[in-house]
């Protein structure tokens, strides 16, 4: 038995809580931006995130409302994805708070900020890994913006590093899952794709 569930016959809010529960873990853009003045420095959680492109790299996260990175972007064209890691949950959480927009997250929750190489947003320096972008399109798409970035710049720290590449224990990933709920990594498993010359069959 199934429990069938029918958008057009829910309310908008009912059903964006059933996505955000069944489409998990959900890897977290932690995005900072500063206003079109250059005075605030803004920064945010965006739960629906990924890569887009390899070849140009290319990642894209969802605005759901216009929010202030938003329109940071859209006013100077450039961003920076801060690696959402386990020790920095309780920051992450903290600048989801809707601070007026000429309050900047942070300094209101008391992040560390360092300048980036090649964009003017700040990156997070207790952030291990940061994607600094310049916008490369918007799609509106309804109630939400789906933003894409070209990446420009890594900055991978190198203690997060192993035989020349960032691993996962290291990074110490968090994810949103439905409600109120965060995951953190748990168990790996390291699986091989099989190539079709191997593929057996009986």
């Amino acid at each position: 038995m199934r429990i069938d569930y029918d958008p057009e016959c829910m309310d908008r809010g009912s059903f964006y809580r059933l996505l955000t529960a069944v489409v998990v873990p959900r890897p977290i853009a932690w995005v900072s931006t500063v206003t079109g003045d250059g005075k605030t420095a803004n920064l945010a959680p965006h739960s629906f995130f990924t890569v887009a492109c390899t070849d140009p790299p290319i990642v894209q996260f969802t605005s759901v409302g216009r929010k202030d990175t938003l329109r940071n972007i859209e006013e100077t064209g450039e961003f920076v994805v801060n690696f959402a890691s386990e020790p920095l949950f309780a920051q992450i959480n903290a600048t989801a708070t809707d601070f007026p927009s000429k309050e900047g997250e942070f300094d209101a929750v008391g992040v560390e900020r360092e300048p980036s190489l090649r964009v003017k947003p700040p990156r997070v320096t207790s952030s291990p890994v940061a994607l600094e972008c310049r916008l490369h399109a918007t799609l509106c798409l309804g109630n939400s913006t789906v933003v894409l970035g070209r990446v420009v710049h890594a900055a991978v720290r190198e203690d997060v590093v192993v035989d020349g590449h960032p691993e996962i224990h290291r990074l110490q990933p968090l994810s949103r899952l439905g409600k109120n709920e965060w995951g953190t990594l748990g168990e790996v498993k390291d699986l091989a794709r099989i190539p079709y010359s191997d593929w057996q069959r009986d």
